[in-house]
Parts: C-alpha cells; sequence; structure tokens
C-alpha cells in the first residue's frame, strides 16, 4: 500500500466535469493498492496519518497534525502509485491490486476514523 499525501487548503475530485467531492484546509491521500495489501496495513494507515505532524504551528514549525488543525481528508484511488517503471518506457501496473480487490481496501481505509 503507498500513499501520498499532500498539506492542501482546498482540493477537489472532479469525474466527467462534475465536481464529486472537495474539502478545505487538510490532507489529499492518494491511494494505491498493491497485490497482497491486507486490512492490517491499512490499519497501520490509519494509524499514522492522523498524527503525522506535517501542518505548521504558530512558529512555522511542522508540530501539529491535520486533526491538531481541525482539517479534513479527501482520498483518491490511485492505481498508477503501484507501478513498476524499472523496465522500458511502459510502466507495468502488475503490482497493482486487481480493482475490486483494492476498493474493498479503499473503502475499508474510508471508513476507518
Amino acid at each position: 500500500m503507498k500513499a501520498v499525501l499532500q498539506r492542501i487548503k482546498y482540493a477537489s475530485v472532479t469525474v466527467d466535469g462534475e465536481k464529486v467531492s472537495s474539502i478545505d484546509n487538510g490532507l489529499l491521500i492518494l491511494l494505491g493498492v498493491e497485490s497482497g495489501d491486507m486490512q492490517k496495513d491499512a490499519d497501520k494507515l490509519a494509524g499514522k496519518i492522523p498524527v503525522l505532524r506535517i501542518f505548521e504551528d504558530d512558529n512555522s514549525k511542522m508540530n501539529l497534525s491535520y486533526i491538531d488543525v481541525g482539517g479534513e481528508i479527501l482520498l483518491v484511488s490511485q492505481f498508477t502509485l503501484c507501478a513498476d517503471c524499472t523496465h522500458g518506457r511502459r510502466p507495468s501496473f502488475t503490482p497493482s491490486a486487481p480493482p475490486k480487490e483494492a476498493n474493498v481496501l479503499y473503502e475499508y481505509l474510508a471508513k476507518t476514523p
């Protein structure tokens, strides 16, 4: 399981020209689920993300978590994070979990407090 976290002031997801979700101040998380990933991997990630001190405090030091700043999370499935680009010019997506399998863990992580 791979995740890219980006601090944002605003983020949205648009599908076919229609905004399906948006948040203010918080984290945009791109999530790649790999074959072999399990609930315990999602649990580990879910335990780590809320307490990562990646937001600035009043002294411009990264000492605050998204919980501390009252932030939101926008979680986006992104299978391309799991691409294998070690050979040639065409990435292999073999490491990515099949869509149905990946969606189960994506949904699980999205519902984890």
